[in-house]
């Protein structure tokens, strides 16, 4: 077993390797703005499953959720890709003279974002993304570090140091995934603005921290890590990912909808480069594996629980997400869609290096927190 392991563990490595030769190549063959492009889409894909990992975390020690306290260590494990993303996040900074009109020093000449040059110039940018990856790692450290270190010393009051804590994650991380959604995304193209843009691209990390701990737990439970985690587990997981895939798709709907019907320029343009030439195909198989499979794949009360289709309704939001992303990033370099090496040399890297990560991240400390008091009551939770 521990040689296949390595095995394993080799194969990445020199995939890993691999990719990045590629991402060397990209930066010195492809145009500065695709290389950036691929650059951003994964930055933004890992950040956005570790939050919505460390956000699953903070909110069941909000509410003081107990069932889902034995499957809680893999969310947390997933939520420390925070760590190797810090260091992507500061590289990406130098993607904004390349992708950012706002940051340019013409942009002074536009009307609009002459008006937002303080919000979208480099200085203010890099400072307030700084401050939300430092409260983000807080965080980690409080949750993470806090559960691991309370399996050692069996210490009920970090159960409520945490629950009074999750409050304030909870403001934070709002103002944070809204940063996302505004500067790393929206700011792309500056002139254009969506009230709802924010909650959008919440609803997306959301889904794929839930779909990354499902994958997860059903990896491990399938090499008898956890032996205590049932079907009953397995269906509140599948329920959660049932219920937020409507979400995402009435707040996507929602936001298209209400664009549509006011037809203002300044509104509509972003979406006309979405919805035009091969960027509608994009947006038809977008809307196939981000709501629609999903949805009648977990509809039925039964498939919620069954480990099969949780693994291959999990999967399929995942790679929802990347294409969703993707469909926000790529239409900005006004070159239709690109999929080639470049492409794929940052998959390679990028997938093969968050893999590594969480390979070493499952391996620290015990599977289940077993300091917890309310473990007990989580491993006897009943439908």
């Amino acid at each position: 077993m521990s040689e296949a392991k390595n095995r394993r563990a080799d194969l990445l490595w020199v995939v890993a390797c691999l990719g990045l030769l590629g991402v060397i190549a990209t930066y010195a063959v492809a145009s500065e703005q695709r290389f950036w492009a691929n650059w951003l889409l994964w930055f933004v894909y890992l950040l956005t499953i570790a939050l919505g990992a460390l956000f699953i975390v903070a909110l069941e020690h909000l509410v003081g959720a107990t069932w889902s306290v034995p499957v809680r260590r893999i969310s947390e494990r997933l939520s420390t890709l925070l760590i190797p993303v810090v260091p992507v996040a500061l590289i990406a900074l130098a993607a904004l003279p390349a992708l950012y009109p706002g940051a340019r020093p013409e942009a002074l000449h536009n009307k609009i974002l002459a008006g937002k040059a303080f919000w979208l110039g480099l200085p203010f940018f890099s400072a307030r993304t700084v401050l939300f990856l430092v409260g983000w790692l807080i965080a980690l450290a409080v949750f993470v570090r806090g559960s691991m270190k309370q399996d050692a010393t069996k210490d009920p009051r970090f159960n409520v140091y945490a629950r009074r804590f999750a409050p304030l994650f909870m403001a934070f991380f709002a103002f944070g995934i809204t940063m996302v959604a505004f500067d790393w995304l929206g700011g792309l193209e500056p002139e254009w603005y969506s009230d709802i843009f924010g909650v959008y691209v919440f609803a997306g990390s959301f889904l794929s921290g839930l779909a990354a701990t499902a994958l997860a737990v059903l990896h491990l439970q399938g090499r008898g890590r956890l032996p205590g985690v049932r079907r009953d587990h397995l269906y509140n997981l599948g329920a959660f990912l049932f219920a937020f895939t409507v979400f995402w798709s009435y707040i996507g709907f929602a936001q298209y909808m209400l664009m549509w019907y006011g037809n203002l320029p300044e509104e509509i343009t972003w979406y006309q480069e979405r919805i035009q030439g091969p960027w509608l195909g994009v947006l038809l198989v977008l809307g196939m594996v981000h709501f629609v499979i999903p949805f009648f794949a977990l509809l039925p009360m039964d498939a919620k629980g069954n480990p099969r289709r949780l693994r291959s309704v999990a999967a399929l939001m995942l790679g929802a997400h990347l294409l969703d992303l993707y469909w926000l990033v790529f239409p900005v370099l006004g070159k239709g869609i690109l999929l080639s090496w470049p492409e794929l040399s940052f998959a390679l890297f990028f997938l093969s290096g968050a893999l590594l990560w969480l390979r070493g991240a499952m391996e620290q400390g015990a599977d289940m927190p077993t300091g917890d008091p309310f473990l007990a009551e989580g491993l006897g939770f009943r439908l």
